[in-house]
């Protein structure tokens, strides 16, 4: 697996770092997280982006596409023979399935550590992801979560089943904070985002370099009532899908199809799970009534 993980090598007149990355295709594409490339991406004169592998060759890249609602991007290099990465299917991973983080945490090409998947489907809210304050990453992904050791730089890197396919990429980790002391290294809490997401993401990007999310078009907040938990609305925006359904502020939306909704995040992940111009079954509370509706999800 070594040679399909690479390290992402970022400049900039502001500063440097290192990160993480997946060769996807033959044609020289590269997927990674947004976070990890976004300075670049933003920043004028003197600024420079690399691609190293595991033999320590290194070429130049540009970014193809990159997208901060989900953090992900797909860079573009040129270097022939490039060993490609076996994409799996996260669709069929368990609680408890042994996996294998490959990286550059804290800058160390070739890392790997092993862990177990701990939990699956956990919405994780990314701002500025990996202790990034400059990225323009603004994310809610659906998450796989590892007790595999993720560190910074990990980021981008691939989460590997025991088959060798790659299930995850690898985006955050959990940090512990107490008082003005910032811990920032693994606490046994590290999150990826299903393969399954990230391969639709990247072939939007390599296509046509930008992604078009489904939405429902509500601004919502977490609440529960002590037995139920759901997304309270607070705003409808004018001419969305939610508006055409009917949803007005004051509902709380508890149910997308047959699943439940958490929260405002796990809101967010179920919508757009789903295909712009998909229809939907999303179920709601108003005024001590549950009330089911069909909705149209519009693109972002």
């Amino acid at each position: 697996m070594l040679p399909v993980v690479v390290s992402v090598e970022v400049s900039t007149p502001g500063g440097s770092g290192t990160g993480s990355g997946v060769v996807i295709s033959g044609q020289g594409y590269v997927l990674t997280n947004n976070h990890v490339v976004s300075q670049f991406a933003t920043a004028g004169a003197g600024r420079s982006l690399r691609v190293r592998f595991s033999d320590q060759s290194a070429v130049d890249a540009r970014i193809a596409g990159r997208d901060p609602k989900t953090d992900l991007a797909v860079l573009k290099i040129d270097k022939p023979g490039l060993t490609v990465a076996q994409l799996g299917d996260s669709s069929k991973i368990a609680v408890g399935d042994p996996v294998i983080a490959i990286g550059s945490p804290l800058g160390l090409a070739g890392t790997v550590t092993s862990g177990i998947i701990s939990a699956l489907d956990r919405p994780v809210r990314l701002g500025g992801a990996g202790g990034n304050s400059g990225s323009d990453t603004n994310a809610v992904i659906n998450a796989i979560q590892t007790d595999a050791s993720i560190n910074p730089g990990n980021s981008g890197g691939a989460l590997v089943d025991g088959s060798g396919a790659v299930i995850g990429v690898n985006s955050a980790i959990a940090t512990l904070s107490t008082g003005s002391t910032n811990q920032s290294g693994s606490i046994g809490l590290g999150f990826a985002i299903p393969i399954n997401e990230a391969r639709q993401i990247a072939e939007q990007l390599i296509r046509t370099g930008k992604v078009q999310h489904a939405t429902l078009g509500v601004t919502a907040r977490s609440v529960t009532d002590g037995a139920r938990d759901g997304a309270l609305v607070e705003s409808v925006a004018a001419g969305s899908a939610a508006a055409d359904a009917g949803i007005k502020a004051g509902d709380v939306i508890t149910r997308i199809g047959d699943r439940l909704v958490g929260g405002s995040d796990d809101l967010v992940v179920q919508v757009r799970a789903h295909k712009v111009g998909e229809k939907v079954q999303l179920t709601y509370v108003r005024g001590g009534r549950t009330v089911k509706v069909a909705v149209t999800l519009r693109g972002d």
